[in-house]
């Protein structure tokens, strides 16, 4: 854009000049300065990649220098999780609350929707690339491997321990902990069978039987047992169950319920506050974080010869996934710009690449979200607690690949049934995921019992696991902000349904046209992304362009005007 400068003359009227355009270093550090965050968050993502490298050239260093240098990164991770529970707790209650029971049923009904397909679709799309480009090889497997088998993992089991979290009995003790079934082999003693073995006849004149007894041990000396434990842990899903019936209660007692509302509605605002604070310590962090990870492995070129067409497969189907498949969706569906949607969320996937924790990265979805592309806070705060607990796009896709991997790496052919076993309890494992680091590697159990392969080659995937987790959890973050704005554009109406009977206006259909995420003009200033607008119907437009015109005919006439007794001052002098 050229500014215009006005250089007035010694004996007439003022000359306009346009300037140069601004050189586009300017207009590049302008932007840096107005995403300071985001800028120094990327530049710790560089430093803690090169430091970390650089590590790797010194002689192995002693654990305890590695712990001091994910220190700060530790720090980052506990602040963020010391903010999931009354995030949650606020964002949900405050956002059904100012939802009818409908809208709210549904927005979930959407999201819902949204959330299956898109899992079934990158456990699909997993299955497809992981036959397609076969790293599986038996030569990989040198020798027996050392883990002992683990207990047997019932997919029933895992399904109902999904249901009893979903139900906790007790509230407090759901933040901390959550149950699951724990199967153990004890021993039993043997059962001891008594056989007699007679030799001579009993007569009647009282002649002694010649009998021997043995005793024969009979059944197992071990049995499997079940029984339900609490494991350490936030029991997410059950504090978000409970907690949807409680906005939507709220949301039904009217007045009755403001003032729990408006301090459910001020305690969201007062956590955003502390995340917009513990952001600006983020880069720090999140460089410390990926400097030690890196720092920490031991042997790279052992694991990249390896595994590294196992990680490609991974890190292409999540790249498919997270830069074709969603945006194609998002596209689809609302005929908006995506990659302006992409520049929106990118410290949140910033954040998660660095965290590895799609729970840890919420309080930053949530200011993305609701900062930079102006999503409603009533769909934020609905939408997003589900998805970061239930969709796992990335976690599903790299679950699929690895069951597969691990099939061919032991000669082990599936045949139709299997694979489609596979995908379907990829995505079944992904919602049971919880929303914390290698929780894939945990739920991956259910994946290879129920196809019966071996359980025990898991610890060959626990050496590139911290990279393949930080880039599915970055997909599962994309995955739940693009739900974010699907949902919100679907229930523009709605909302706007709602906002018109709290001001108590009658709402005309024909008076709005709702635009959702964007006809954007652009990024607004100072942030990245752009909001929503909503625009005159074509039936107003006429008068607004009546207006200007009148406007414009009538500075003409003034502008002749002045012209006229310009020209006759000029003709007396």
């Amino acid at each position: 854009m050229t500014n215009h400068v006005e250089v007035p003359l010694a004996d007439g009227p003022h000359i306009i000049l346009e300037d140069l355009p601004k050189p586009c270093l300017d207009k590049y550090c302008g932007w840096l300065m107005r995403n300071v965050l985001l800028t120094l968050t990327i530049v710790g993502v560089i430093l803690g990649s090169v430091f970390g490298g650089l590590l790797r050239m010194l002689p192995p260093l002693d654990s305890d220098l590695i712990m001091l240098i994910s220190f700060p990164g530790d720090i980052l991770m506990r602040m963020l999780k010391m903010l999931i529970l009354p995030l949650v707790i606020s964002s949900l209650i405050s956002g059904l609350a100012g939802l009818d029971a409908k809208s709210s049923g549904r927005m979930g009904t959407r999201a819902m929707l949204y959330y299956m397909s898109t899992t079934v679709v990158a456990a699909i799309l997993g299955v497809i690339l992981v036959i397609s480009i076969h790293p599986g090889n038996p030569k990989l497997k040198k020798g027996p491997s050392v883990v002992s088998k683990n207990e047997d993992v019932s997919s029933l089991d895992a399904f109902l321990d999904l249901i009893r979290n979903l139900f906790p009995e007790n509230l407090v003790q759901a933040c901390f902990q959550q149950i699951q079934t724990i199967s153990t082999k004890v021993s039993v003693p043997p059962v001891v069978v008594r056989k007699e073995n007679i030799s001579q006849i009993v007569h009647t004149n009282g002649t002694v039987l010649n009998a021997t007894v043995t005793e024969v041990n009979v059944g197992p000396s071990t049995v499997t047992q079940k029984r339900l434990e609490f494991k350490p842990g936030m029991n997410v899903l059950g504090l978000i169950g409970f907690f949807i019936a409680f906005g939507i209660s709220m949301g039904k007692m009217g007045e009755q319920a403001k003032p729990m509302a408006d301090f459910f509605n001020i305690l969201n605002e007062i956590i955003m506050k502390l995340v917009s604070m513990i952001m600006w310590y983020s880069p720090f962090g999140i460089a410390s974080l990926i400097c030690g990870k890196i720092a920490a492995i031991k042997d790279l070129e052992m694991v990249a010869r390896q595994l590294g067409m196992y990680m490609v497969t991974v890190i292409v189907g999540l790249v498919i996934h997270g830069a074709m498949v969603l945006p194609l969706i998002f596209f689809v569906i609302t005929r908006k710009n995506p990659f302006i949607f992409y520049a929106g969320i990118f410290q949140a996937w910033l954040t998660a690449l660095g965290t590895a924790s799609s729970a840890g990265t919420l309080p930053v979805t949530f200011r993305c979200l609701e900062e930079n592309l102006k999503i409603d806070k009533r769909v934020t705060r609905f939408v997003l607690p589900i998805g970061a607990t239930i969709n796992m796009d990335g976690t599903a896709l790299y679950e699929a690949v690895a069951a597969i991997f691990i099939a061919q790496m032991n000669s082990i052919n599936l045949d139709g049934g299997q694979i489609a076993t596979v995908s379907l309890t990829a995505t079944l494992a992904s919602v049971g995921a919880a929303s914390i680091p290698s929780a894939g590697l945990v739920t991956m159990l259910l994946i290879l019992t129920a196809v019966g392969l071996p359980t025990q080659d898991i610890s060959l995937l626990i050496a590139v696991d911290w990279l393949l987790d930080r880039m599915r959890t970055s997909i599962n973050v994309v995955g739940d902000s693009f739900g974010a704005g699907i949902v919100h554009y679907l229930s523009l109406k709605e909302l706007e349904v709602i906002d018109a009977r709290a001001e108590g206006r009658e709402l005309d259909p024909t008076s709005l046209k709702l635009q959702a995420l964007g006809n954007h003009q652009g990024p607004l200033e100072g942030s990245i992304g752009s909001g929503y607008t909503v625009l005159p119907c074509e039936e107003e437009l006429p008068e607004k362009v009546d207006a200007a015109s009148q406007y414009s005919e009538r500075d003409e006439e003034e502008l002749a005007s002045d012209e006229e007794e310009g020209e006759e001052k000029k003709e007396g002098d």
